[in-house]
């Protein structure tokens, strides 16, 4: 990968509210990672020898509580039917076009590869297609909502 290139993803990380990225090509794997503000702003503290200092639980931040709470939720509903997951980082729209009708509706029947979603990543739009046929449960993400790799999108109750 070349110099340009990789500074050009720092640069997208650094710019973003994507805290991770990973990309793989024949000529080799990069991993960003950003530096959680709140972590490095916090000045050290320097505490006696002989006082005992409990170490506080790291603190969490507000995206990673919503993926708990989201995949709490689809863990629920998985129960009753199958869930689609973000294959990537990016942002979740339910239209192929701004203002244009959503792909799918809750209730709406379909078969396995027909898309449902649209994630944009690094200005690129990506069908997400469903990975098995069904009826659309629940939809569990806001249009125009940023999404983590792996984090639930839909629940599809199977047929059968």
């Amino acid at each position: 990968m070349d110099l340009r290139k990789l500074k050009t993803l720092i640069d997208l990380v650094s710019e973003s509210n994507i805290s991770e990225l990973e990309i793989t090509e024949a000529d080799g794997k990069v991993r960003i990672v950003k530096a959680d503000p709140a972590v490095t702003a916090v000045p050290m503290m320097m505490a006696p020898a002989h006082v005992p200092v409990a170490a506080a639980p790291p603190a969490r931040s507000a995206a990673a509580i919503a993926a708990d709470e989201a995949e709490a939720a689809a863990t629920a509903a998985a129960e009753s039917g199958h869930v689609v997951k973000s294959p990537m980082v990016g942002t979740f729209y339910r239209a192929a076009a701004p203002g244009g009708k959503p792909l799918v509706e809750i209730g709406s029947a379909v078969k396995s590869g027909q898309p449902v979603c649209i994630i944009e990543a690094m200005k690129i739009m990506n069908e997400i297609e469903a990975d098995e046929g069904g009826t659309i449960a629940r939809i569990l993400c806001e249009n125009g909502q940023a999404v983590e790799f792996g984090q639930p999108l839909f629940v599809i109750e199977r047929q059968g």
